[in-house]
């Protein structure tokens, strides 16, 4: 089986993903939330079953012992099994909603931006969030946009960053 070139930049670029990038003040966290503070309340007294049943496995457990979101592999698909995990209610059906972040695509690293057809970010996008202006330059359409992360883990060369909001604890 031949490798398809989407398959062989990621795979050459992938050691250089930092898969843990999480400060304190750009942590993002799973949907289903609507307040940071139980996140510091709650969570401690919990084994991390948000992650345990997280399918994407994006769901990560901080030293804190609160949940964050990674996105270097995967990305969310909002199946709700966080939120029915969930036995503190910190994260719950009632607040459902996307993921409290803004993705960004750096024109000036992304190939499609650089003469290079590359449609990778398009493809793994659920919303329609990613659209081409012209016919090779992918904007992303912060209106459609769920900050799902999939982009993310499919761009070969990481022109795609997502930046959490900041929430107050």
């Amino acid at each position: 089986m031949m490798m398809q070139r989407r398959e062989l930049l990621t795979s050459v670029t992938s050691p250089f993903r930092d898969a843990s990038v999480h400060n304190k003040e750009e942590v993002i966290r799973p949907p289903y939330n609507n307040e940071e503070v139980l996140f510091h309340q709650q969570c401690h007294n919990c084994a991390g079953e948000c992650a345990n049943v997280c399918e994407m496995e994006i769901i990560q457990i901080s030293e804190d012992k609160t949940p964050h979101l990674s996105f270097a592999k995967s990305g969310c698909t909002f199946c709700d099994a966080c939120a029915n995990a969930c036995e503190f209610g910190v994260l719950s059906l009632e607040n459902r909603n996307d993921i409290k972040a803004n993705i960004f695509l750096s024109t000036s690293s992304c190939l499609a931006w650089n003469a290079t057809m590359c449609f990778s970010c398009k493809d793994p996008c659920l919303d329609n969030a990613i659209v081409f202006e012209g016919l090779f330059k992918p904007v992303i359409d912060m209106s459609k946009c769920t900050a799902c992360g999939f982009c993310i883990s499919r761009c070969p060369i990481s022109a795609i960053e997502i930046k959490g909001v900041e929430l107050s604890a």
